[in-house]
Order: C-alpha cells, then sequence, then structure tokens
C-alpha cells in the first residue's frame, strides 16, 4: 500500500503513528508547506503569558521523530501540492525550497490540510500591526510586536480571543476586547454563562466592546486605530480570532464538500472519492445532538479522526462515533466546560428546546472551602432528551463535560441524569452530585410545563 497524506497538524500526525504501528510495511509520504509540523496552537496564550516560556516545546512531533517510527515514513516538508488528480491517483507537487515541480502517485491518499483563520471583511485587516492567531508563525509575531506595547486590541469573542485577552491581562497589559454581531463565546454558552464570563474578564480589568463591531482598521509606526460602529479606538497591536474556515480548494471538485467548504466523509472518513480520506479541520464532523454535518475545528476531533482515517484506509474497519463538540476554557482561576448544543443553537436547528438552570455550591457548606457552579441543560421538550450542557466553576468541572458528552452520545434524557448513579463524598460533592440535581432540575420544569 502507497499512502500519502497532505497536511500534517494533528489529524495528519495522528494517521501516520497508526499506519506506523499497524502496517510498517505500508509506504507512506507526507506533504506539508511548512517547515514544521505537529504544532498545538491552543498553548499559544500560554506562551503569551509566560507559562509556557519555550514555544518550541508547543511541538509534540516533528519529521525525525515520524521518520523514526519506521523505514517506509517519509516526511517531505515545505512541499506544496498544487493538484490533486483522483482519476489517476496521481499528485502534482513543487518542492518550495528548491522551486522543483513533480508528480507522484498513491493508492490511498489522506487530505488533512486543516484550516486557516476567517479573514473578516474589515477594511485594513492586512494593515500593520494587526495579526492573526493561528500557527507558530503568528505566535512570534505576536509575542514580538507585543513587547513594545502597552495596549493591546483582541477582536473576536470566541475561544481563542477570551484567552488571549486574559493571558495579556496577566502581562500587565491594558487589553480592548471587542466582539460584535453575537454575544461573547455564543458557540458554547447561552447568555447567563457568558455574562459570568464577561464579569470575570471585567473583574481582571479587562475593557470589553461586547456589543461593537469593527468596522476598518489603520496603522503608523507604532498604533493601530480601529473603528467600530460605536466610536474610534487606537491600541499597540490588535490581534484578529474571528474563527476558522476549513482549507479545501485542493481537492474542490474532486470529493462532495459542504456549503462551508467542509469536506463531508462518510462513518469511516472516506470521502466521495473511495480512495480519499480526509480528518482534522479540513472535514465536517458528524454533530450527534443533530445528527448532521457540522464543522467543530477542535483538536479532539482532529486526533480522533486522524487515527480512524489511518485505520480504515486499509478497508473500512471502525465508524466514527461523531462528536458533541466537547470544549474547556481556564479563565483565570475558574472553568469552564461545556458540550453539545446551546439553547439558541437547539432552537435554531428546529428542536422544541427548553434549558434548566442551577447555582449551587459543588460540596457541603460545612467543609473548609467550597465554590459556586453555574450549570445550564439544554434538552428536547418532546423526548426529554439532553441536547447540550454549560458549566461555569472555580471548582474544576471540566471532567463533568465529558460525562454530560457521553450522554449526549448515548441519547441520554434529563431523567437518566436525575437519577445516574455518582459517588457521594463531603470532599467531592453532595449526597446528590450537581449533576443529578441539574438533571432533577430539568425534570420539575419539563413537568411543568404538562
Amino acid at each position: 500500500m502507497k499512502i500519502a497524506i497532505v497536511g500534517c497538524t494533528h489529524a495528519g500526525t495522528a494517521a501516520v503513528t497508526q499506519i506506523a504501528a499497524a502496517h510498517p510495511e505500508a509506504t507512506v509520504d507526507v506533504y506539508e508547506r511548512r517547515d514544521d509540523i505537529s504544532f498545538l496552537s491552543c498553548g499559544i496564550a500560554l506562551y503569551l503569558e509566560g507559562t509556557v516560556t519555550d514555544p518550541k516545546t508547543l511541538f509534540y512531533a516533528s519529521k525525525e521523530s515520524l521518520e523514526a517510527l519506521g523505514p517506509n515514513i517519509h516526511v517531505h516538508l515545505q512541499h506544496d501540492v498544487l493538484r490533486v488528480d483522483s482519476k489517476h491517483h496521481s499528485l502534482a507537487i513543487q518542492n518550495m525550497a528548491t522551486r522543483e515541480k513533480f508528480s507522484a502517485t498513491y493508492d490511498k491518499l489522506i487530505v488533512s490540510t486543516g484550516s486557516y483563520p476567517v479573514i473578516p471583511p474589515i477594511q485594513g485587516v492586512s494593515v500593520p500591526r494587526v495579526l492573526m492567531c493561528k500557527n507558530y508563525d503568528d505566535a512570534l509575531a505576536i509575542k514580538q510586536t507585543a513587547e513594545g506595547a502597552d495596549k493591546i486590541a483582541i477582536i473576536g469573542g470566541g475561544y481563542i480571543g477570551v484567552e488571549l485577552a486574559e493571558a495579556y491581562s496577566r502581562t500587565g497589559h491594558d487589553i480592548l476586547f471587542i466582539n460584535g454581531v453575537h454575544h461573547l463565546l455564543s458557540h458554547y454558552v447561552d447568555t447567563p454563562l457568558a455574562e459570568e464570563v464577561e464579569a470575570e474578564l471585567l473583574a481582571h480589568g479587562v475593557d470589553s466592546h461586547l456589543q461593537e463591531i469593527a468596522l476598518k482598521f489603520d496603522s503608523d509606526d507604532q498604533h493601530v486605530f480601529i473603528t467600530t460602529d460605536k466610536g474610534e479606538w487606537q491600541a499597540d497591536l490588535a490581534v484578529v480570532c474571528v474563527g476558522f474556515q476549513p482549507m479545501t480548494e485542493l481537492v474542490d471538485g474532486q470529493v462532495n464538500l459542504n456549503a462551508d467548504g467542509s469536506i463531508h466523509v462518510n462513518d469511516y472518513m472516506q470521502t466521495s472519492s473511495p480512495d480519499i480520506y480526509a480528518a482534522g479541520d479540513t472535514v465536517a464532523v458528524h454533530f450527534n445532538p443533530t445528527h448532521k454535518d457540522a464543522y467543530a475545528p477542535l483538536a479532539t476531533n482532529a486526533v480522533r479522526q486522524g487515527k480512524l482515517a489511518g485505520i480504515n484506509v486499509f478497508g473500512n474497519h471502525t465508524r466514527y462515533m461523531g462528536t458533541q463538540a466537547t470544549s474547556a476554557l481556564r479563565l483565570y482561576d475558574k472553568t469552564l466546560a461545556c458540550t453539545g448544543m446551546t439553547l439558541s443553537r437547539a432552537k435554531k436547528a428546529g428542536f422544541d428546546a427548553a434549558a434548566a438552570d442551577l447555582v449551587d455550591n459543588y460540596r457541603p457548606e460545612f467543609m473548609p472551602t467550597t465554590a459556586r457552579v453555574s450549570l445550564r441543560l439544554v434538552y428536547d421538550r418532546s423526548n426529554r432528551r439532553i441536547l447540550g450542557g454549560q458549566l461555569f466553576s472555580q471548582y474544576d468541572v471540566a471532567q463533568s463535560a465529558n460525562l454530560l458528552s457521553v450522554m449526549i452520545q448515548n441519547r441520554n434524557t434529563i431523567d437518566d441524569l436525575a437519577y445516574v448513579d455518582m459517588l457521594f463524598n463531603p470532599w467531592y460533592d453532595r449526597p446528590w452530585n450537581y449533576l443529578n440535581l441539574l438533571g432533577q432540575q430539568a425534570v420539575a420544569q419539563a413537568d411543568a410545563q404538562h
């Protein structure tokens, strides 16, 4: 078997590792445009705030480490795949260092080209001192530009925007945080928890303008000027992070794409072209709450899909379970975790959805300390199935999001959550775990509506 892999971040690395372990006899050629692989972009904020001192430690694999997995593994850095010919199983490739062009053939192809930052249609978005945030080069550029900066503007209220606002508020910078169109973290939480996150940012000195839309950038040698629909602002640096989009131009016309440009794959990560598989940010996930394609560019999805692609190129054997897009964010000393759908997204998707909210201490008040937890459970009133969950607390609630994720995966109901067996120990929770209480709140609410 001769396998070509185009792109090598999370999904590509996982595919190579799987193939090398299970099929060392297979020949694997990896083509990557960059001169590095396997960068954990989720660590950029940790680098910028100083928790991670060496950004090179955010690479968890290298050309050498992958090629050490076996003699048939070949990683070609700075090699750009210009064209895919699925009919003839061939690739047109250019060595970016020498400019040499050549062709190569494959038996199976894994497309893991990833994503790139959305560049918003804002005038002047490419002027100096306005930067994007995605890869290693971006991290270095932001770090270098920020060294002489007092005031940093963050444009975009998703996970990356919040993480950057937090990171630079920790390093003594003045933060101008601008987010419009949707509320803060709208992809992940509804308004109640978004307001708690906003309050946390405010308490740490972040100047938030969360109902403003950036319209124009301008800059000089030392400053960037931002025009919004409500005023004009000045900063020393602006970082734009408004989302990601799949990098699929290479296979446009070769495989079926969704309306958002992501690749549609079946349960085995196989595209509409039988010998082409795809994984990671380049593909749509099967989103279990809706049982439809969705775009969810998360590292967790990428590594699972990459491993599955590496398995299934030898025969469709292991099915993709789909995802609930479970994620978490560390905000100062608190944890925000979520899974599944928000109430607003559930209603937009056509569900007869409702949400139950609970605020409580996670363990008894007689303990030396306890902490408040804010919880929201989204469910379908027609069948009482759980659709999503949101949690925010100084207590580490991250693993609770994983439990709710499994319950959504397994199509459990609010009644299941209300009475599912959970441990009790005063160090960890009450006789009723806070998730049980959240389920019981939803049950009471649903029963009262009938």
